[in-house]
C-alpha cells in the first residue's frame, strides 16, 4: 500500500499492529497540520473571516480542528504574503523544551492571554504537547481554572476605597483585637426560601460497584420565601427579623429594627451598655438614608464604613449565611412559620465559636484586600 493513500480504516488498524504505529502515526499528524493550514488558506483565499473559518472546520474536523487562534495566525501569515503551508525551516539542533528561553517565552503568552491552549503553544513554539505540559504545570505551577463569578466589576476608584476601608479597620483590629471584637456589631439580610433544592454536588450519593445514580427531578427554587434581616456579634445572635409578606424594608422599618437592636443589646449585652458600639452594615437604600445616620448618630453607634460592592468583607456574606443556606437546602417547608422555626433552631445549635469565627476572619480578609490592591479576596 502506498503512504500516501493510507485511509482513516488503515491508520486506526495500524495502531493496532505496534511495528508501523510511530512511523503512520507521525504521518497523519503532519499530513493533519497541512490539511487544515490548506483549508485556512482556501477559506482565507475566498474572503471568509476567520471566526467563520472556525466555525467551519469545527463542524467538519471536531475535536481535531484547530483552536480559533491558530486559525487566526494562519488568516494573519496569509495576509502578510505567505504562501508554504510548510513549518518554518529550523536549523542546527532540535529545541530542547526546557530550555529558559522557551520556559519564559510559554509564561510570557500565557500571561498576557491566559485562555491559551496547550495546542496553542504546541502550534506556537514546535514543541511536544508533553513538553507544554511539563512546563506549565511542574515547572511554572500553572492551573487551568473555570474563570470565577464575581460580584461586581471594581473601578479602580472602588478597588482603592476597598484597599483604604481594610486598612484602616485592620489597624484598628490590631491595636487592640479584644475590645474591637466585643463591641463590633454586624447586620444583613438575607432571602429564605419554602425550598432551595440540593446543588449536584450536594446531592452526590454512594453507589454499590455496578449501581447506577438515583433520578432527580429538576426542581427550582420556590416563590415564596421570608427575608430575615439578622444582627450578631462575636458571642451569637442578638436578634433575627422576619419580614412579613407584601412589606418592605424602608428607612423608617429599618430604624425601627436600630431601636430593637438597641434594647437587645441591654438585655443580652449590659456590659455593652456605656460602650460605643461598633456597627457594621453594608451600603443598601435603606442602610444610608438621611433618616437612618440620624438614628445611628442618636443611638451613639460608630458607623464602620463598608466599601460598596464588598460582600467579600461582610461577615454575614462570607461567613454566617452560606452556612444557613447550606442547612436549608434539599428541605421543604408549607409556611413561613416552618420557615422561622428552622432558622432559629440553626442558630440556636451553633456553637459561640461559630460567631467568634466569623468575627475574627474579618482579619485575614482585610489583609488578602490590601495584597490584591483592592480586589476581590476569593
Amino acid at each position: 500500500m502506498n503512504v500516501c493513500e493510507v485511509s482513516f480504516q488503515s491508520v486506526n488498524s495500524f495502531f493496532v499492529y505496534k511495528p508501523f504505529s510511530v512511523a503512520v502515526s507521525q504521518y497523519f499528524f503532519t499530513m493533519e497540520k497541512i490539511e487544515y493550514r490548506a483549508v485556512i488558506k482556501f477559506l482565507f483565499l475566498e474572503g471568509v473571516a476567520p471566526k467563520e473559518i472556525h466555525e467551519r472546520m469545527l463542524k467538519v474536523y471536531n475535536d481535531c480542528s484547530p483552536t480559533i487562534r491558530t486559525v487566526e495566525r494562519w488568516v494573519a501569515e496569509f495576509k502578510r504574503g505567505r504562501t508554504s503551508l510548510e513549518d518554518d525551516p529550523r536549523e542546527g539542533r532540535p529545541k530542547s523544551a526546557s530550555t529558559p528561553e522557551i520556559i519564559a517565552k510559554i509564561q510570557d503568552m500565557v500571561l498576557e492571554d491566559r485562555r491559551l491552549t496547550e495546542r496553542d503553544l504546541v502550534e506556537a513554539l514546535h514543541i511536544s504537547l508533553g513538553s507544554v505540559s511539563h512546563i506549565l504545570s511542574e515547572i511554572l505551577g500553572f492551573r487551568k481554572l473555570c474563570a470565577q463569578w464575581v460580584p461586581h466589576s471594581l473601578t479602580m476608584e472602588q478597588k482603592h476605597i476597598r484597599m483604604r476601608l481594610s486598612q484602616q479597620h485592620l489597624e484598628r483590629f490590631k491595636k487592640d483585637k479584644v475590645d474591637f471584637v466585643r463591641r463590633f456589631i454586624t447586620m444583613d439580610e438575607t432571602w429564605v426560601y419554602h425550598h432551595d433544592p440540593e446543588s449536584k454536588q450536594e446531592a452526590k450519593e454512594w453507589c454499590e460497584p455496578g449501581c447506577s445514580a438515583s433520578k432527580r427531578v429538576r426542581v427550582r427554587k420556590s416563590a415564596k420565601k421570608v427575608m430575615a434581616s439578622v444582627f450578631w456579634d462575636a458571642r451569637g445572635i442578638l436578634f433575627v427579623d422576619y419580614l412579613q409578606t407584601g412589606k418592605t424594608i424602608n428607612s423608617e422599618y429599618y430604624c425601627n429594627l436600630l431601636d430593637q437592636l438597641k434594647e437587645k443589646i441591654r438585655e443580652k449585652r449590659p456590659g455593652l451598655q456605656k460602650k460605643k458600639i461598633l456597627f457594621h452594615q453594608d451600603n443598601a437604600p435603606c442602610h444610608k438614608s438621611i433618616l437612618t445616620m440620624a438614628k445611628i448618630h442618636e443611638l451613639k453607634f460608630e458607623l464602620l464604613e463598608h466599601p460598596p460592592y464588598s460582600p467579600d468583607l461582610a461577615p454575614s456574606d462570607f461567613h454566617l449565611f452560606p452556612e444557613l443556606k447550606k442547612f436549608m437546602r434539599g428541605k421543604r417547608f408549607s409556611s413561613n412559620e416552618e420557615v422561622i422555626t428552622a432558622v432559629e433552631a440553626y442558630f440556636a445549635d451553633l456553637p459561640d465559636s461559630h460567631f467568634r469565627d466569623g468575627i475574627h476572619r474579618l482579619e485575614d480578609r482585610w489583609s488578602k484586600c490590601i495584597n490584591v490592591q483592592g480586589d476581590y479576596t476569593e
